[in-house]
């Protein structure tokens, strides 16, 4: 353990001197404590509740059971957090009762309690509600240990988290393994794009010859919020550049994002200060050099067709109200109705279909794409991402998604620090547009299951991640404010200047500090069909390799026969072509349709090609929720056995048997030419499969295991439940009910 001088607390402590809480790796200095305190299992009895000690620590609120139930075999274990634990910056209210005096208050920083609190409800982010009572302990005892929790939850300043702490702790204990003055990043293959290398890799991978790494911005000379190496026009010089510079807001230099195969681009810009401006300095005609063939560039006002970030922030509270406060049983008969009155379906379909169009300028009419957003840090972050990902199937990799969520929003300067609204300071700045994007991608993960190596457990899991003050991926507003924030910490910690500082402020995405190597292939998709991924044909093992026409919209996929790619048995033309439709409501006859309705027209009447251009199908009805990340904690919603986990388990255990036959014919004949290489079968294969769910013998019996339901492997215990649910109608319908009849007729009808 360090051994320096721990930091000076922000908020007296009630115990006696510093004491500290070993959990896994983590050293935490404990705040205050309180025992015999129940934590609300069921709301109809008290028979399941857990009785145990409630503690609050510099980073989280954690509740150790005094008589704690055995761990359940293979569910997802954080390295980082016990089941019972919370993040302190993952608290979103704090809100103390007094049922005796029928009295309630939400508790902020440094504030005051003048009743002593019989409960305690904490609100999360990632939608738990977490209720504790304190029957048997001491009034006073529960009132300081909530009102600890409300003040180390409102941290005044950004370096008083928990990560700034530890990661330095980290650095010291670490410091024996420093070679030359530097650490390498772990094996990371994420590319961060804090260093020329990496953009020159994505370069030279899109192809784009006519643009080039430029380093203006070093030491954030010209933009406080762009990286330090962005990728502009080679026809552009520096200092042309730099002259331009003042008229974009916070000198924001349009930024390049991707570049297609037949030299079209894809580029963010902010609003011109100037309008007189404009045309002096139209970023259209440097981009137009920049294509081969001089195409004319398509400009888009994000502003203007898609919501803000406050009608976004609106739909996501009433989405979430809707999921997981409130009762079911008062809203079942007006539950679907109002999750489309929060127009959180409705604005994830617009950003989709707005994506859409800025794939047909690209992909159809070969033309160069300017997104342009009054500062270009929140609305552009969503769709260039999205549109990157329906163009290109590198991002529909694990690494690739990293490297578009690196690239698109941290160094591209999202506020993720106001967004997610880390320091509760100011909830007009607050707005989930991270969550959207991934919603968005899962809309697309749900429609086209094998074009993705990634799984919604991922989606979850990175979610979740965004409240965990130990990364620095979803810490900052720009790469500028993590830097200068970071020196001041090397400052306070003595940490030599110069020193690598992704190693003692790490990015996410190395995902081993927060679960084991087999939890972590709960990521991994059975059924993706990528560039890699193996595949077994007669009796071989091939790695599908994509050509270089994989960006063409003339690419044709596998037999119609096969259907690959979209869920459900309809016919893939009469689905599909209602998109041309919804992308323009007058759709006239053939004859004389539009170059753009041709274009989707003639997409939509071909099977997927699962490493070709994605398009989502995006009427209304195409529109699902979300289930795995807003019904997961919500008891009633879990469907025993089943849900999407069901599917997952029985792939998982077919590629496992899979692989392990081939493997056995390797050994039985020798590997073949070309072939790729299987594991050794000289070692223990437990450690060798790359699924969470192995193989069974053919003696076992073929139903799921017992602890399977759809919100695998996530758990609804110790959520706040609500009393009168089990076998209401919308309870009957998310388990499984097949079609919506009135209350009356599913409350008389078993399942």
């Amino acid at each position: 353990m360090f051994s320096g001088k721990p930091t000076k607390p922000t908020f007296k402590c009630y115990l006696p001197p510093v004491q500290v809480c070993i959990c896994g790796s983590l050293c935490e200095i404990v705040v205050n404590e309180v025992n015999f305190v129940r934590k609300c299992i069921s709301a109809e009895s008290s028979q399941d509740d857990l009785w145990g000690k409630l503690i609050c620590t510099n980073f989280k609120v954690s509740f150790i059971p005094q008589d704690a139930p055995p761990k359940q075999k293979l569910k997802l274990s954080h390295l980082l957090l016990e089941e019972h634990d919370i993040p302190l910056t993952c608290l979103e209210q704090v809100v103390t009762v007094n049922d005796t005096k029928g009295k309630k208050k939400v508790l902020g920083s440094n504030q005051k309690l003048k009743f002593n609190p019989t409960e305690l409800i904490l609100y999360c982010k990632d939608l738990r509600v977490i209720r504790f009572c304190f029957d048997e302990a001491g009034p006073e005892s529960a009132k300081k240990v909530c009102l600890a929790i409300a003040h180390y939850s409102h941290p005044a300043d950004l370096q008083l988290l928990f990560g700034f702490d530890y990661q330095g702790r980290r650095y010291h204990e670490s410091k024996g393994e420093w070679v030359n003055g530097s650490v390498p990043r772990g094996g990371l293959q994420t590319p961060i794009f804090d260093r020329p290398s990496d953009w020159d890799r994505e370069i030279k991978r899109t192809g784009a010859s006519e643009w080039r790494v430029c380093s203006i911005n070093e030491h954030y000379a010209i933009s406080q919020s762009l990286p330090e190496y962005i990728v502009v026009p080679v026809s552009l010089a520096d200092q042309d550049l730099k002259q331009h510079s003042s008229f974009f807001t916070d000198q924001r230099i349009p930024l390049w994002c991707w570049n297609h195969s037949n030299g079209s681009a894809l580029v963010r810009m902010t609003a011109i200060n100037d309008p007189l401006q404009q045309r002096k300095i139209d970023q259209r005609y440097t981009v137009i050099k920049s294509h081969p063939q001089r195409n004319e560039v398509v400009r888009s006002d994000l502003e203007k067709f898609l919501p803000g970030i406050q009608d976004i922030q609106s739909a996501f509270v009433k989405v979430r109200q809707i999921c997981v406060v409130d009762p079911f049983e008062e809203s079942e008969e007006r539950w679907f109705s109002s999750i489309e009155n929060s127009r959180w379906l409705e604005y994830v379909r617009v950003f989709l279909k707005h994506s859409a169009e800025m794939v047909y300028y690209l992909d159809g009419k070969n033309s160069s794409v300017i997104l342009q957003e009054e500062d270009d840090r929140d609305l552009s972050c969503v769709v260039s991402s999205l549109v990157q990902l329906m163009l290109d199937p590198h991002y529909r990799s694990i690494i690739g998604f990293q490297s578009l969520v690196q690239k698109e929003w941290v160094m591209a300067g999202h506020r993720f620090l106001d967004r997610c609204n880390h320091l509760k300071k100011n909830e007009k700045e607050e707005s989930p547009l991270f969550m959207l994007f991934l919603d968005c991608v899962w809309q697309m993960i749900n429609q086209y299951p094998s074009a993705f190596e990634f799984t919604e457990t991922y989606l979850t899991v990175l979610s979740d991640s965004m409240w965990i003050p130990l990364f620095s991926t979803f810490l900052f507003n720009s790469p500028k404010q993590r830097s200068h924030c970071l020196m001041d910490f090397a400052k306070n910690k003595a940490i030599p200047q110069g020193e690598d500082q992704v190693v003692y402020f790490p990015p996410v995405w190395n995902w081993s500090q927060q679960f084991s190597a087999k939890d972590q292939t709960l990521f991994n998709n059975p059924m993706y069909v990528g560039k890699g991924a193996p595949c077994v044909q007669n009796g071989e093992v091939k790695t599908f390799r994509r050509t270089k026409k994989t960006f063409s919209s003339t690419m044709r996929g596998t037999p119609a026969s096969l259907r690959n790619g979209l869920r459900g048995g309809e016919d893939s033309l009469h689905r599909r072509s209602s998109l041309v439709s919804e992308l323009k409501p007058d759709f006239s006859p053939v004859k004389d349709e539009s170059p753009s309705e041709r274009f989707f027209r003639d997409w939509f009447s071909r099977p997927a090609n699962q490493q070709g251009i994605l398009i989502p199908l995006l009427l209304p009805s195409h529109m699902a929720l979300w289930k795995l990340f807003f019904l997961r904690w919500v008891p009633e919603a879990c469907i025993a056995r089943g849900g999407p986990i069901t599917a997952y388990h029985k792939l998982s255990q077919l590629v496992d048997e899979i692989e392990i036959l081939q493997g056995q014919l390797r050994q039985y004949k020798g590997p073949s030419p070309g072939s790729t290489p299987l594991p050794s079968p000289g070692g223990p294969l437990s450690d060798q499969r790359r699924m969470y769910f192995t193989a069974i013998s053919p003696s076992d019996p073929p139903t799921p295991p017992d602890f399977l339901n759809s919100s695998f492997p996530f758990t609804p215990v110790g959520n706040l439940c609500r009393p009168g649910v089990h076998g209401t109608p919308i309870s009957k319908f998310l388990n499984g009910a097949r079609i919506w009849l009135s209350t009356e007729t599913l409350d008389n009808d078993a399942l």
